[in-house]
């Protein structure tokens, strides 16, 4: 099976290609465009150095979230033209479980955290069993001493990947509790890890496949403000 995978839901946009469970090429760009400018080209690179047509993908994979509102809905958008366009399935995975994939080495507890800013992190528990991360927890936004009391009451370090691990290694630090960072090249998200936990998914249509949001964009709060504010 060829897996077309793909990564928009922080700063850096990742597109990967992976066939029977194998890497066969991964592009990654941190360039400061918008993702929207950059995924389609990276695709149509991936392919042709591959010397594949998007005709020969058996399944498009994206993180659906959590992340940025607008780099996951730019994901999202994206296989769903393509699923629909190749009539391909298509599937929607965690971008934590994604994360999570980045630990098989170092197995233990996994610990991705994505930063959801004032001093909160996206955030879910992994454990590598049989090759694999197997999840502990839901997916869910965390203060930064609610996760540190989590982790507190596990007494295990936790192994820290995604964009959130140097904000949240700097309050371990200062809370006392041990912890293991991923190497530089392990922090970012990637679409390989995309690929790999999208083998366990459901696939199914263009139709199906939404985001996934664990709280309100900024937008949405203000709003709610104001109408609050009006009463």
């Amino acid at each position: 099976m060829i897996v077309l995978a793909f990564e928009s839901s922080a700063k850096a946009a990742s597109v990967a290609l992976v066939r029977d469970g194998s890497l066969v090429s991964q592009y990654s760009q941190c360039s400061g465009l918008t993702h929207s400018r950059t995924l389609l080209p990276m695709v149509e690179d991936l392919l042709k150095n591959a010397e594949l047509k998007l005709q020969d993908v058996d399944l498009f994979a994206v993180a659906h979230g959590p992340g940025s509102f607008t780099g996951i809905r730019i994901g999202v958008s994206t296989v769903k033209g393509l699923s629909w366009a190749c009539d391909k399935p298509c599937v929607g995975v965690s971008t934590l479980e994604a994360m999570a994939w980045h630990g098989l080495a170092a197995g233990g507890l996994i610990c991705p955290v994505m930063d959801a800013r004032r001093s909160q992190v996206y955030n879910a528990l992994f454990e590598i069993r049989d090759g694999a991360p197997v999840r502990l927890t839901e997916d869910r936004p965390l203060a930064l001493e609610e996760l540190a009391a989590k982790l507190r009451a596990r007494g295990e370090a936790p192994f820290l990947v995604g964009d959130g691990a140097a904000l949240t290694a700097r309050f371990l630090e200062k809370e006392g509790l041990p912890f293991r960072m991923a190497p530089e090249n392990l922090l970012w998200q990637s679409a390989w890890g995309v690929a790999m936990a999208a083998r366990s998914k459901t696939p199914g249509d263009s139709q199906s496949l939404l985001p996934v949001y664990l709280r309100l964009s900024q937008a949405e709060r203000e709003r709610q403000e104001r109408m609050k504010n009006e009463k």
